[in-house]
């Protein structure tokens, strides 16, 4: 089996033991390998604007925010948008901050027809740790995957 294959296999299991309504949940690690080594993998990172310009973004990936600031409020743009950018038979990676909103924006893609839509857990900035800070216990900067600061 090859480490694609694996890799895959194993989000595929956490999402069927967790009753997940998408394809997996993958590290972010998991998500790494797969986005650069699977043909088409498309990195969707769902923040808003605001956290990709003041936190730090992952060079190439889709930018589509799952809801805007100020308000929070849900993007209505958000699946004609997706449809727009990326194509209904890639593998998808949905990441957020933490792993909430990228969850809820991996089922909506897979209920419109998205074939392979995968979570990345712990998200951008990861878990808060007991002093109810991020990006020290998990996540994509605590792995020290590619990112940048505007």
């Amino acid at each position: 089996m090859g480490k694609i294959t694996a890799i895959l296999k194993s989000a595929q299991l956490r999402a069927k033991e967790a009753n997940l309504p998408y394809e997996g949940a993958l590290t972010p690690e998991e998500a790494y390998e797969i986005w650069q080594t699977a043909p088409g993998a498309k990195l969707v990172d769902v923040r808003t604007r605001a956290e990709i310009d003041w936190v730090g973004r992952v060079p190439g990936a889709v930018e589509i925010e799952w809801m805007g600031y100020p308000g929070m409020k849900p993007n209505p743009n958000f699946m004609a948008a997706l449809e727009q950018q990326v194509d209904k038979e890639s593998l998808l990676l949905f990441l957020c901050r933490s792993g909430h909103r990228s969850h809820a924006a991996a089922a909506l893609a897979t209920q419109a027809g998205f074939a392979d839509c995968y979570n990345i857990l712990e998200g951008f900035e990861g878990d808060k740790n007991p002093g109810n800070q991020r990006n020290i216990l998990n996540g994509w900067r605590a792995a020290g995957l590619p990112w940048e600061q505007s």
